[in-house]
């Protein structure tokens, strides 16, 4: 088979996709208009059976779902569609699977459009009752395929309910036979209703819908409703939420008695409402677990109560203008806009005497404990009842309403009775049934709920609370005028901007900025507003980080709300539950500082000295990094001025800062798992000071803080592996800064006692047993300052050697080798490059020993339970090479020698070539810096001029190395050129045989495009299967190159890619890559191998001579395997292979070849399949197997 000359499937044109569109709103119209009328047009011819029609049915819930935020689109369009679907419904002869599917694409429209907008859009003639109601009666309420017919025939019927007669012109004569009377059409309604009430599925809504609108008809009320109502009223006693049938009963009971008390007259539901009420007390609705019962309990509730009421406008409420924006500028162009109606100044309303019904309070005080529910559904459904039955009532009861609400936010309620009370103030105020004098008493609740946030467990609960507090805002904004909010603007103003950059939660970040826009363009009071805006808006506080460092520094620029961020920074997110939220608040407070120095140094800084004594760790633990970061703050600001920090902080203070380490360590607070957060806060608190040269030098106070260091790094196993890096890194950069600062005697002079105690320290921990505390200290040493290492550079850098190198009995300890190439790297950056000074700086006496040991680590694959653990010291190793190279680049490029530099780009190139995606990526990044410094450029890198046509400047950049289809056809290339081709043909075995698919697919065909391009070249091809062959020796019995080498030579074998060695008998190539695949799979007991030898001995029959024989007497061998899977896949394999290559097997006995290899059940006992194993080989010419002395096998696949 030769190489196919048409390119692969999968390539990178297909595997584009388009970007979807990022906004939520972002249709204009409804654009699949042709193509639903095309859709709806064939329902017609769809065949009938349950596939066709759920294809039809995913087209189009596929186009509607689209709408589903933003269902007003397809108003235009609503009817045709429902004309088209009802066509078929009226179609005497269409099938009734057809009539299903036409009710199936009818609920679909109705379910992203609402059936309330598609309701009256159905046809209501009188013509259209008696077959509705037909249609209905025909249906089986057991059939749990055809739900959507019921549902949408019910909601039919519930229209054609309105038709202005009486339903006794359309029953004609009822007595059809003598003793037989016909059911009404009315009796007929009612009994479907009855019956649809009770059932388990959707049709149970629509039959409250239908029950609503027939019951409350004027010809059906007197002689139905009563009857109706005791109906279900007894069902609803009988019926228990304990158990389902219960449950669905009572769903559907008081679905129908709230619709019936929302869309009937006062006048007719009046004389049942206390009846309800009281049979709803007794079924103890609260009690239950089913959030659906308590909500339809609480609508209900309210539908009462508004029936107790008199449906009137309270003449006491309050109004801001007019709803309607042309009414608004009416009055405006007419000079009239002071006469805008104000709270009114009367102390009763007209109806003031009348009474309030007795059920009236039982319905408050149910719906004030909806407000304090476990689900938001009912809270939001009770606030929305407090609302409503609040503008019915007279002004003092209404007020005290308000205080009732007010009460939810008492700190011994929960959060639910906070995002309930939340919610009825935002409906009140919406309603203007909150008054302006009660704005003094609510103003200050919800400011506390915008910042309300209690740990509960691992987690923290009051998001809902800051949310809903943010909506309460929002609709303040729209219901008062400027006027009234202008005493509260400042601490509103300034809650909300800390809410919309210091709150933990994204979505609280964005309705705190809504709101506050909001007010901004209804109040025009807020300070600032257009212009915080502009900086603030709901794509810019999405990035949590971006608020509190960005956004706060430029909100805190205005005075109103400095002081504000910095005290609700210093009170509330310091001691905050979540770790990251104080580190982020401390940073904060580092940036604020800026803009308030003054008030930061006397009155946050003793406050937060006092807050490390806590006993509250998450205090303790924010108040020592706030100290850290503020002092650093002062000590830049007064850098600024050359002045020292000692200007802005006291004597107080700096004595605060020096006992903090020393009160931790008294009272034992550096143990346990608290002892994490302080070990790594004071480590930050020590960089900060030493970086702020606070005066301790020769103070106790050093030794102090350089013990914790030390007791840090020597303790990081004992540290849970989640915190640890990020304390080791903390601890690494108070050592560097402690050093920098506090230990130089004269510039550039280390102290010698200081200098021998700690080098001699931490070289000795390099051979401590414990892998983490040598990860520890070899970073360490990597930061140590140059004055430091300075006369002992030699011994520092065999040391760190000694860590990187990889020996048997710690091969599995990747970190430490990774930590010490680092360190390397860092000291080597930080002594820099001078000429013999080996003991001082990387020179040419030293530069060689430093190299070996970094590409030395480009070799480790260590694997463990973790996965690749050595990829960490490959990536290490890379990023040192690079840094070093780049280092002596710049200095003195003479260090760099030629069989170094080729190696180094090698070896990075080979890691280009590899498998995982980010690793390759950083490989690439790392290669082609190399490639493409010039400053002056790298000395020696083999084929630049061909590697700069390769990967040119202006196009690499767009590249996305960490993508497959991206990386692979630009890698492959470098196969043309010698030096490279070993290593990077080594990385693309080891791709072509992994197991991810994208990989495997788009490396595979990136190698068979370079094998189609030198397939004329016989010089170029035989090099590149010496190359091949090579690698294959090199990594014999490696598995981790082997098992993918056998892979790729599977594929390579398979695609004709060496059909030119096919002509020669004996190839060379193919004697020696015999003799290698023999020796791999030789007393092996791997199936992956054993499975991938199979192949690659199946497609080298293609080899005329003894190679051919060679492979079948191999093949031969593992039909006698003693694993059975091997068996079967070997006579699998070799079946295709003699019907592939027609050569190897002469046409007579081709047959009964044939015949033995698809009749023998390999499977079965070695006994059993010797015979016809050994019979094969006397078809296929070679000698039987012979069974020899355990000793003196030469081949494992034999079992005889």
């Amino acid at each position: 088979m030769a190489l196919s000359d048409e390119p692969a499937a999968g390539g990178p044109e297909e595997e584009a996709e388009d970007e979807a569109l990022a906004g939520g709103a972002a249709l204009a119209a409804f654009g699949e208009s042709a193509e639903t009328r095309a859709l709806l047009g064939r329902l017609r011819e769809v065949p009938g059976g349950g596939k066709a029609h759920e294809v039809a049915l995913q087209q189009f819930r596929g186009i509607m779902n689209k709408y589903q935020e933003q269902p007003h689109l397809l108003d235009p369009h609503l009817e045709w569609m429902m004309n088209s679907l009802l066509d078929i419904v009226r179609d005497q002869t269409a099938p009734a699977s057809l009539v299903h599917l036409a009710f199936k694409f009818l609920y679909i429209i109705t379910k992203v459009r609402g059936y309330k907008i598609f309701l009256r859009l159905f046809p209501h003639e009188v013509a259209d009752m008696e077959p509705v109601l037909d249609l209905v009666a025909n249906q089986n309420p057991k059939d749990h395929e055809t739900w959507e017919t019921r549902y949408m025939l019910l909601l039919w019927l519930s229209v054609t309910c309105l038709i202005p007669f009486d339903f006794s012109r359309l029953d004609g004569n009822l007595v059809t036979q003598p003793g037989q009377t016909r059911m009404s059409i009315m009796d007929r309604i009612l009994q479907i209703a009855e019956s649809y009430l009770v059932v388990g599925d959707k049709a149970r809504d629509g039959a409250a819908v239908l029950v609503s609108r027939f019951i409350t008809r004027p010809d059906v009320k007197h002689s139905k409703m009563a009857g109706f109502l005791d109906w279900s009223l007894c069902n609803l006693a009988r019926s228990s939420f304990q158990n389902v049938e219960g449950v669905i009963t009572m769903d559907g009971m008081l679905q129908a008695l709230a619709q019936i008390f929302k869309h009937g007259k006062r006048e007719d539901c009046l004389p049942y409402a206390a009846t309800v009420l009281s049979c709803l007390d007794g079924c103890r609705l609260p009690d239950s677990n089913q959030t659906l019962l308590r909500k339809l309990g609480v609508k209900l509730v309210q539908r009462l109560g508004l029936t107790f009421l008199k449906p009137k406008v309270a003449a006491w409420r309050y109004q801001r203008g007019c709803r309607s924006l042309a009414a608004n500028l009416q009055l405006l162009t007419q000079g009239q806009s002071e006469q805008k109606q104000k709270p009114p100044l009367l102390t009763s309303d007209d109806n003031e005497d009348d009474d309030v019904p007795e059920g009236v309070e039982s319905v408050i005080e149910q719906l004030l404990a909806g407000l304090k529910d476990k689900d938001t559904v009912v809270r939001w459904s009770a606030a929305k009842g407090i609302g409503r039955m609040a503008g019915r009532l007279p002004r003092a009861l209404a007020d005290d309403v308000v205080g009732s609400v007010l009460d939810c936010f008492s700190f011994q309620e929960t959060d639910k009775a906070w995002h309930g009370g939340c919610l009825a103030l935002a409906e009140l105020g919406r309603r203007g049934l909150l008054l302006p004098s009660r704005l003094a008493d609510v103003v200050p609740v919800i400011l506390k709920a915008l910042t309300y946030d209690e740990k509960r467990g691992a987690c923290s609960v009051g998001t809902n609370v800051r949310d809903a507090a943010c909506y309460v805002c929002w609709a303040f904004a729209r219901a008062y005028e400027p006027q009234e909010l202008k005493p509260f603007v400042t601490t509103i103003s300034s809650a909300l901007l800390i809410t919309t950059v210091f709150d933990r939660d994204v979505n609280c970040r964005r309705a705190a900025s809504a709101a506050f826009q909001e007010n901004v363009g209804r109040q025009g009071t807020f300070p600032h507003g257009i212009d915080i805006l502009t900086t603030a808006d709901y794509f810019a506080v999405g990035n949590r980080c971006n608020c509190f460092l960005v956004i706060s520094v430029f909100i805190a620029g205005f005075p109103e709300y400095t002081h504000p961020m910095i005290d609700h920074l210093v009170t509330m997110k310091i001691n905050h539950w979540d770790r990251v939220i104080r580190e982020l608040a401390a940073k904060a407070l580092h940036n604020l500082t800026q803009q308030a120095p003054t008030y930061c140094a006397t009155q946050v800084f003793p406050m937060l000295l006092s807050m490390t004594l806590s006993s509250d760790l998450h205090m303790r633990h924010g108040s020592i990094l706030a100290c850290a970061e503020v002092a650093y703050a002062l000590h830049r600001l007064a850098a600024q001025e050359s002045r020292p920090v000692t200007d802005h902080l006291d004597e107080q203070a700096l004595q605060g800062l020096k006992q903090i380490h020393q009160q931790l360590y008294d009272r034992r607070l550096y143990r346990g798992l608290g002892g994490e957060l302080m070990r790594q806060a004071v480590c930050i608190l020590i960089e900060k000071l030493s970086l702020s040269k606070v005066p301790f030098k020769g103070d106790p106070v050093i030794d102090g803080w350089q013990w914790l260091i030390n007791d840090t790094l020597r303790s990081l196993h004992l540290i849970s592996s989640h915190s640890r890096q990020q304390i080791k890194d903390a601890a690494v950069s108070a050592l560097a800064a402690l050093c920098s600062e506090y230990y130089m005697k004269e510039p550039g002079e280390a102290d010698p006692a200081i200098q021998e105690a700690l080098l001699t320290q931490y070289l000795a921990e390099l051979r401590n047993p414990e892998e983490m505390t040598r990860c520890g200290f070899s970073l360490a040493l990597g930061a140590l300052p140059r004055f430091l290492l300075k006369g002992r550079l030699q011994q520092v850098l065999t040391g760190l050697r000694a860590v990187t190198h990889t020996s048997p009995e710690d091969v599995s300890f990747a970190e430490s080798r990774r930590d010490g190439l680092k360190a390397i790297a860092g000291i080597c950056q930080t002594v820099g490059v001078k000429a013999g000074a080996p003991d001082e700086a990387v020179c040419r006496e030293n530069v060689s020993q430093i190299y070996s040991a970094l590409l030395g680590c480009m070799d480790d694959y260590t694997k463990d339970s973790r996965g690749d653990v050595g990829s960490w010291v490959r990536k290490a190793a890379m990023t040192s090479l690079m840094d070093l190279t780049l280092l002596l680049a710049r200095s003195q490029p003479e260090l760099i020698e030629a069989h170094t530099c080729e190696r180094i780009m090698c070896c990075v190139a080979q890691q280009a070539s590899e498998k995982i995606d980010g690793f390759r990526a950083h490989a690439t990044s790392v290669f082609l810096t190399l490639l493409h410094f010039d400053s002056p450029p790298i000395p020696y890198v083999p084929h630049r001029g061909e590697l700069e046509k390769l990967f040119p400047r202006s196009s690499v950049a767009s590249v996305n190395w960490s993508a497959a289809s991206q990386a692979f056809p630009r890698i492959t290339q470098l196969l043309g050129l010698p030096t490279y081709r070993y290593h990077v043909l080594l990385g693309l075995v080891v791709s072509v045989g992994s197991l991810t698919e994208s990989t495997i697919r788009h490396s595979t065909q990136s190698l068979f495009e370079y094998m189609r391009g030198i397939q004329s070249d016989p010089q170029a091809l035989g090099s590149f299967g010496g190359t091949l062959l090579q690698i294959f020796e090199d990594n014999l019995l490696k598995d981790r190159v082997s098992v993918p080498l056998l892979k790729t030579l599977d594929h390579l074998l398979t695609h004709g890619c060496f059909d030119i060695f096919t002509t020669e008998e004996d190839h060379p190539f193919a004697v020696k890559l015999l003799a290698l695949c023999k020796k791999e799979i030789k007393n092996s007991k791997d199936i992956h191998k054993l499975l991938s030898g199979i192949s690659v001995f199946c497609g080298m029959v293609q080899f005329p001579g003894s190679v051919r024989k060679s492979a079948l007497l191999q093949l031969c061998l593992l039909l006698g395997h003693r694993f059975p899977p091997i068996r079967k896949t070997t006579a699998s394999q070799v079946y295709e292979m003699v019907l592939t290559y027609s050569d190897v097997v002469s046409v007579d006995v081709l047959d009964e070849v044939v015949a033995v290899l698809s009749d023998t059940a390999w499977n079965a006992e070695l006994a059993v399949v010797r015979e016809p194993r050994n019979r094969l080989c006397d078809l296929l010419g070679v000698p039987r197997p012979q069974l020899v002395p355990k000793d003196r096998c030469q081949t494992c696949v034999s079992a005889g």
